[in-house]
């Protein structure tokens, strides 16, 4: 007990602590001599160790510091410090081991606090994967992987590889719970992968359209009670059988799962019965349908919902019910955000950087589709029902238009108008058609400048193309970025001749719209119409980039290569043409054309049948299958086509003597005699149905050979006085032009301008068309048909009496121009008038 020191109670327990030590005082270094000798050696001895704090001996004698000075402190606890000599042995200091000291001085050991001398430290025992705990986990991670490859090879589309990655997993996953019942460990099954691998594998054949095999697995998941909630995949296998068109046992399988599915889950509840409510559709069964709309419409409405019930009412004709049902379609709230707070403010400048971030974000895109679907629902309930609710449909389009005002869709009541002049066009009344959109020139830009639209495009149709110019202009002021008021603005340019002008107009279209196939087709017709065939080229190439299954624009490519006298090429997107519509008489006849003037008969003669067989009534192709037949000297097969342009054509002599020809080539003189006959009744005065009769009746020695002689002398006697007549009246004609012109000698000039003009007023246009690549050489000249010579010449660029879907043409007000067909489309096949006509040479108007 010696050692032990008592503390006094008068003594400071917290005294010493402010006392300076001398140690660290770094200034007397210097001066400090057991310093400076281990400075001074190579490694230098360790100093006499000096107490750790201030006054705390370390044995039973204080070690003086380099200054000399002893400092005594007893122990507060009255505890032996670490290091003091009990017993007269010294006990090791291991309280500075861990730091690099230790407590044999031996005199030259280096200074190593981080034990650098040893060598690096050895390596990490390996992992034993032997062992069965860490088979399992490995395998389980395989499990996963395969079943996050299999989900991301599906979203690529990689369908198949995405199920066979699936039913590896699921191989997998069999292989481990057998490893865990070997290994004994059969309750620590991982329940949550095995319902994974499932429910993948599941959805893997659901959407590989392997619906047996799917079925089965939804089967083990709902039948396992371990799983819980299982009974929700119960709506998957319904969504099968309605694929599979099996409605009854779809209906089943969705009730059973609105069975187990609980209150709490309002919306899963919700979309099941509208999912029962379709069901009931397709199955006709319009009644329960109803009912199932009705709940969700009091429960819980939405915009879908409210449609199908309309439709719904619409198919059992309830009209009170419709209105109905209308109301409430219109009064579902929509849960969106005004369009004002996306305006910015002048004032907040960080609040317009928000509201720039958010302008254009993702959930305002969500909000824009879901208020762009809402009103396409409205506009096609609402032009669905106005014919039905009331006797007449304007009745009814009024009706809608009231509700539609009182609602939060105001807009849209201008929209109802102008499908009330639309379904006014429908039913041919174009007077009140007119009417009606000629009241919304006073409305907002952008209805009037949709109206004016519309009213061009009737007077275009109508060939008063200057109330058409008048409109497309009222339509260009009211919004001069609308692309169909420019096109129609082009095309009442275009029928005047001023193809330059008109071009401008198309141009500033595809400006102002780069997706209006309608300009760029126009363009092209104006190219081609001024001669610039390589810039026609490359429009029609860049819309066939855009609509690559319209033949109409492939038609145009084949022509325009026609022109560019390259034959090869236009066959080869004629060819093209065929492939997307193998019944166009045309394209056929077209095709057989050009092969015939490379001279492969045998191809022109396969194309140009082919033609025939789809549309019999083609004079140019009659006439060329029956000289065909004539060439190749088979004269009984070319009657049927004579006989059928005879049909087609009854004035027309010619195809009557070439019926009696072929008889005649063919050996049957009786036959060709009757009808040598038949055409000398039908026409007395032709004079070389008389030489052939003459000729026949020598060669078979009949009687009425004098009389057909004799008639044949007065024919040929009154065709030449009448010669001598048409001779001398335009000698007298001639004569008195040239007394005219000596008499009027100062203003022949003047004379000659007029008449210059109006016969280039008068001239008809080149067709760009199908015909446009023939030559006029003479040969080309006498094969033309006279069903083509006997066709009015078009100087206009579009042909009105072709029929057209005039609706399909009018700017839909809800976008611009979503669900716009080109209305160049001709009929070929159904209208004789047709026959010979070009294909799509005409404008697309808007």
């Amino acid at each position: 007990m010696e050692h032990v020191h008592l503390a006094v109670e008068e003594d400071d327990l917290y005294s010493g602590y402010n006392d300076y030590n001398p140690t660290f005082d770094s200034e007397e270094l210097e001066n400090d001599v057991g310093f400076q000798q281990a400075v001074r050696t190579s490694h230098g001895r360790r100093p006499p160790m000096t107490a750790k704090f201030p006054g705390t001996p370390i044995g039973p004698r204080s070690l003086a510091s380099s200054f000399g000075a002893r400092l005594h402190m007893a122990s507060s606890m009255g505890r032996p410090m670490t290091g003091a000599v009990q017993d007269g042995s010294a006990r090791p200091m291991t309280a500075v081991k861990a730091a690099g000291y230790t407590s044999s001085l031996s005199r030259g050991s280096a200074f190593d606090p981080l034990g650098q001398s040893r060598g690096p430290a050895p390596a990490l025992e390996a992992k034993n994967e032997d062992t069965p705990e860490e088979k399992i986990k490995i395998l389980e991670k395989k499990v996963n992987d395969l079943i996050e490859e299999s989900c991301m090879a599906q979203s690529m589309g990689a369908l198949q590889v995405a199920l066979e990655k699936a039913k590896e997993a699921g191989r997998k996953e069999r292989a481990l719970v057998r490893q865990r019942e070997q290994s004994g460990s059969a309750d620590h099954i991982n329940l949550d992968l095995t319902y994974s691998v499932l429910l993948n594998l599941a959805n893997q054949y659901t959407n590989n359209e392997m619906y047996p095999e799917a079925l089965n697995s939804y089967q083990i998941i709902v039948k396992n009670k371990m799983f819980s909630n299982a009974g929700r995949l119960k709506v998957n296998m319904a969504n099968i059988y309605f694929k599979q068109k099996n409605y009854p046992k779809a209906i089943k399988f969705y009730r059973m799962a609105l069975d187990q599915i609980t209150n709490a889950h309002k919306e899963m509840r919700i979309k099941i019965m509208q999912n029962i409510g379709v069901v009931f559709i397709c199955m006709g069964q319009y009644t329960d349908a109803i009912t199932s709309f009705e709940h969700i419409m009091s429960e819980s409405p939405n915009i879908k919902t409210g449609f199908n019930l309309i439709l719904c009412y619409y198919a059992i004709g309830d009209r009170e019910r419709m209105k109905k049902a209308f109301q409430k379609l219109i009064s579902v709230p929509l849960g969106i955000d005004d369009e004002d707070k996306y305006i910015p403010s002048n004032e907040d400048t960080s609040s317009n950087m928000v509201i720039e971030a958010i302008k254009n974000d993702k959930l305002h895109q969500m909000e824009r589709d879901l208020k762009t679907l809402a009103e396409k629902y409205i506009m096609t309930a609402a032009k669905l029902i106005a014919p039905a609710i009331e006797t007449l449909f304007a009745t009814g389009f009024d009706w809608c238009v009231d509700m539609v005002k009182s609602s939060q869709y105001v807009e849209l009541a201008n929209d109802l108008e102008i499908n009330k002049a639309i379904t006014y066009l429908r039913q041919k009344d174009f007077n009140q058609a007119v009417e009606t959109l000629k009241a919304f020139e006073k409305k907002d830009s952008r209805v009037k400048s949709a109206a004016a639209t519309n009213l061009s495009f009737l007077y275009f149709l109508e060939k008063d193309y200057d109330q058409a110019d008048r409109y497309a202009d009222l339509a260009m002021n009211a919004d001069r970025y609308n692309p169909a008021a420019l096109i129609n603005k082009g095309n009442t340019v275009f029928v005047k001749q001023d193809y330059e002008k008109a071009a401008e107009f198309y141009k500033e279209a595809l400006r102002n719209d780069s997706s209006c196939t309608e300009g760029l087709y126009n363009l092209g017709l104006t190219y081609q119409r001024l001669n610039r065939l390589e810039e026609a080229l490359d429009c029609f190439l860049k819309l066939h980039a855009i609509l690559r299954n319209s033949s109409q624009v492939m038609y145009q490519l084949a022509s325009l290569y026609e022109l560019l006298e390259n034959p090869e090429q236009a066959i080869e997107w004629l060819m093209q043409v065929i492939s997307v519509t193998p019944t166009d008489a045309q394209a056929l006849a077209k095709l057989g054309e050009l092969h015939d003037s490379e001279g492969d008969k045998s191809q022109a003669f396969q194309y140009y049948y082919e033609s025939f067989r789809y549309f019999p009534s083609n004079i140019h192709v009659i006439e060329w299958l029956g000289a065909y037949y004539i060439e190749t000297q088979f004269c009984e097969k070319a009657i049927q086509y004579f006989e059928r342009a005879t049909l087609i054509q009854p004035t027309q002599v010619k195809w009557q003597l070439m019926v009696a020809s072929c008889y005649r080539r063919s050996g049957n003189s009786q036959k060709a005699l009757e009808t040598y006959k038949e055409i000398h009744r039908k026409f007395p005065e032709n004079v070389e149905c008389l030489r052939f009769l003459v000729r026949l009746c020598t060669d078979m020695q009949l009687k009425e050979v004098q009389d057909y002689a004799t008639k044949l002398k007065k024919v040929e006697k009154m065709k030449e006085i009448r010669e001598q007549r048409i001779k001398s009246g335009r000698e007298g004609s001639a004569r008195s032009r040239r007394e005219g012109r000596e008499s009027s000698a100062g203003s022949a000039d003047e004379v000659k301008a007029v008449s210059q003009s109006e016969s280039k007023h008068f001239s008809p246009l080149l067709d760009s068309g199908r015909d446009s690549g023939r030559s006029s050489s003479s040969t080309k000249g006498e094969r033309l048909s006279a069903k083509m010579r006997s066709l009015p010449g078009s100087n206009e660029p579009y042909e009105a009496s072709s029929p057209k879907e005039l609706d399909a043409s009018y700017v839909d007000p809800l976008g611009p121009q979503m669900d716009r067909p080109k209305t160049g489309v001709k009929k070929r096949v159904e209208d004789d008038d047709f026959a010979d006509e070009e294909l799509g040479d005409d404008l697309l108007p808007e």
